[in-house]
């Protein structure tokens, strides 16, 4: 094979992966900004803090279900058929998605037309950072991976003000993310192909095989902790910032939180974050040390949130901050799982890790609000510690074992022999 050819990080491919991403963060947060709102316009008693609640997680889940089986099939798909084919059909869909989901009449259709988008949203990081990953040399691609992150991120600011400047009009919201990815669709026809892609497409070996990943130990082991290393991203973003309202309830009583704005605050801050990370990776010339960094940022973020320090709704928005920063290693995690394995199942690999920690969210929201709050009778404050310990924990065990990737030539295949 032939070394990758040296582009700059502002390269057209940087640019268009990261719009696509600005795009799917938009479509992917929007139901946590719109949430009150749109389920008021649907039926639901929002003065009945356990409908309200149920409602709202039965949205979300459905949509991260969507997420966990669309990066399975996409991710096939992207090793299979390419990745531009990825990025093409992925759009088309969750576009689709979100014009349906502005008529939704009922819950049950805003969960379904959820489920869909999130099926058309999980193509898209996974793609755009294997593409990313394979036109840029060794010694770039953190800091383009990053930016793709960085910029994409901000498409969570973007959604919190579409939702103000429309007088609260989510049912426009959703069909102005609709708009949205279609235009992006004539940006990507510019898009060339991956040559590492091209270069494996003629050869015979097996490429987009989901069994690959199950039937040898290396991979099998490399795999599982690629996704175990980000779950912190979702309990961060899915229940701490997500369900802030209720946690400023518990800690100071009334207040006037608004979860859309949370998100924003945090969003804003994440996208900083994923910016320094490929910085900072670049600085230690490693993937591991930057990690661990922001674990530390996280696991101090979530001190100062349970503290007793919030005691305001302007603390708590800055607290949300300081927690959307600490997770700021989305695109460092994501280009760690495209970097731990060969060009054949580089783009499944990409693409299902972060939806399987997507997909995750469901289980924790099982832990935290199940397990610890319906069987346990915890309050939401003692639910949400110990499912961040349990979560932090897994985290770093899967970290220390995880190998470093900063320095990893990425034009090899993965074999198909089975390994114990």
């Amino acid at each position: 094979m032939q070394p990758a050819k040296t582009h700059s990080i502002f390269n057209i491919a940087v640019i268009v992966a990261a719009l696509g991403y600005f795009v799917d963060i938009y479509d992917l947060l929007l139901f946590t900004i719109v949430r009150e709102p749109s389920l008021r316009d649907l039926g639901v008693n929002m003065l009945d803090g356990k409908a309200v609640l149920a409602a709202s997680t039965k949205v979300i889940n459905w949509q991260m279900v969507g997420l966990l089986i669309g990066g399975i099939l996409w991710g096939i798909m992207g090793d299979k058929k390419g990745r531009l084919s990825v990025l093409f059909g992925s759009i088309i869909l969750y576009s689709v998605a979100n014009f349906i989901t502005g008529f939704v009449e009922n819950t049950d259709q805003y969960a379904h037309a959820r489920f869909a988008a999130g099926i058309g949203l999980a193509g898209e990081l996974g793609a755009g950072i294997t593409l990313v990953s394979e036109l840029l040399p060794k010694n770039k691609r953190g800091i383009g991976t990053s930016l793709v992150a960085g910029i994409g991120l901000f498409g969570a600011v973007f959604a919190y003000f579409v939702f103000k400047f429309t007088d609260q009009d989510w049912r426009l919201c959703y069909k102005i993310g609709g708009g949205l990815g279609i235009a992006l669709l004539f940006l990507r026809i510019s898009v060339a192909e991956s040559g590492m892609f091209k270069e494996v497409k003629q050869q015979n070996v097996s490429r987009g095989n989901l069994l690959m990943f199950f039937n040898n130990g290396k991979r099998f082991k490399k795999y599982i902790l690629a996704i175990l290393i980000g779950l912190p991203t979702w309990y961060v973003i899915g229940i701490l910032v997500n369900y802030s309202n209720r946690f400023a309830t518990a800690f100071y009583g009334e207040n006037k939180i608004e979860s859309g704005r949370a998100i924003m605050y945090a969003y804003a801050a994440i996208a900083v974050g994923d910016i320094l990370v490929g910085l900072i990776s670049q600085y230690f010339k490693s993937r591991k040390k930057a990690l661990y960094l922001f674990y530390l940022f996280t696991i101090l973020s979530g001190i100062l949130f349970f503290s007793g320090a919030v005691q305001s709704d302007t603390s708590m928005y800055i607290a949300c901050a300081a927690l959307g920063f600490s997770t700021g290693f989305w695109a460092i995690f994501v280009t760690m799982g495209a970097e731990q394995f060969g060009t054949n199942l580089r783009a499944t690999a990409a693409t299902t890790i972060p939806n399987m920690v997507r997909g995750a969210l469901p289980l924790i929201n099982i832990m935290f609000l199940g397990l610890f709050q319906k069987s346990w009778g915890w309050d939401i404050v003692q639910s949400g510690i110990i499912t961040g310990i349990i979560v932090m924990a897994i985290t770093l065990v899967a970290a220390y074992f995880t190998e470093e990737t900063f320095h990893k030539d990425l034009n090899y295949v993965e074999a198909e022999e089975m390994i114990p």
